[in-house]
């Protein structure tokens, strides 16, 4: 099956186009307004194509019996605590989603229930991001798939099985976009499932990505290598700042060097090289590289050339080194010398 290819906000994904890099803020703000729009510039400045958060509203999602996934907060005394901190007013949202348009990046945010849907879809979604914990939560998934707007699936908690049902739910009304994902913060190389990418595209055939948590630029950059229309990383202004997700982030710095990365590699891919023949400028390169026949010693007119009598030398403009063994036993209708390229004339 072919990939095929979609937009979000006049961005094209999938096939033929370039890998959309997501910088995933997630709760890098710490609840702070101005870190979240800071993080907005962070990844405009480095050259993402869409900057993502989540949208929690703790009392439509969460209990007071939700355990963290890390005991990482000394202000948070329950999960349900930290999630309300999270959140954003919808003034703010608008805010947020209208400095990323502002900056040249596709806004995008998770919802984590139908309440975070309504107010994102009032702040204006142009794709629905859904993460790994909710490829199950049929009624979030069929409000998302309502709008029509395409619909990203984090695989990272997910079977094929489940995916499949998934997919075939939201892809009746939504185009599909399917990311490989491992759901560890950090993950391991040997954990982050770079063969899925194509198991994913066969199965769906649909645009694939990465939603990589491992921390480095370098799963995503193999991600892309192998054809992946999206690749999310999770962005920290710096790594030692307070939060779940700061060891499985990327820094600003590290984002531009994936951002850079995959365009070269995406250019690559799309330019391939025809080797059956030499590309513009290598006949000139290969004169000057390459070796001609020369003699390996002083030699007299009328000697009969042995193999030790002859030499391989630079440049290549002379008699080409592949005909050596077609001059042994030639003879020489002039006096040659070793620094000097061996001529057609010079043999009889």
């Amino acid at each position: 099956m072919s990939e095929r290819q979609l937009s979000i906000a006049g961005v094209p994904v999938g096939a033929g186009a370039p890998p959309v890099v997501v910088a995933e803020v997630a709760q890098a703000h710490d609840g702070s307004l101005g870190f979240a729009h800071a993080h907005i510039d962070a990844a405009a400045d480095a050259g993402a194509g869409a900057v993502k958060f989540q949208t929690h509203i703790a009392a439509a999602e969460s209990t007071r019996d939700e355990p963290f996934r890390v005991p990482f907060s000394r202000q948070d005394a329950t999960r349900f605590d930290y999630w309300r901190r999270m959140e954003f007013s919808e003034e703010q949202w608008a805010g947020l989603a209208a400095h990323a348009r502002d900056r040249g990046l596709v806004f995008l945010s998770s919802p984590f229930s139908l309440e975070a849907v309504d107010l994102l879809e009032r702040v204006g979604m142009p794709a629905w991001k859904v993460g790994s914990g909710e490829v199950g939560n049929r009624p979030l998934l069929d409000r998302m798939a309502s709008t029509g707007l395409p619909i990203i699936l984090s695989s990272g908690m997910s079977t094929f099985a489940e995916l499949d049902e998934a997919v075939a739910f939201v892809g009746a009304r939504s185009d599909v976009i399917v990311l490989q994902c491992t759901s560890a913060y950090p993950v391991e190389p040997a954990r982050i499932g770079l063969n899925v990418l194509e198991l994913l595209r066969a199965r769906y055939d649909a645009p694939v990505g990465l939603s990589d948590h491992s921390g480095s630029i370098y799963p995503s950059l193999a991600a892309v290598t192998l054809g992946a229309a999206m690749v999310e990383v999770h962005l920290t202004l710096a790594r030692g700042m307070f939060g779940p997700d700061s060891s499985a982030s990327v820094t600003p710095s590290e984002l531009a060097q994936l951002v850079e990365g995959s365009r070269l590699i995406s250019s690559a891919l799309a330019s391939p090289v025809d080797k059956s023949q030499l590309g513009d400028g290598m006949e000139e390169l290969r004169s000057i590289f390459g070796r001609s026949i020369a003699p390996s010693r002083p030699l007299e007119a009328g000697a009969t050339l042995a193999e030790d009598d002859l030499a391989l030398k630079k440049p290549g403009t002379g008699i080409p080194a592949e005909r050596l063994p077609s001059l042994v036993g030639r003879r020489l209708r002039r006096a040659v010398h070793p620094d000097e390229l061996l001529r057609e004339d010079d043999l009889e």
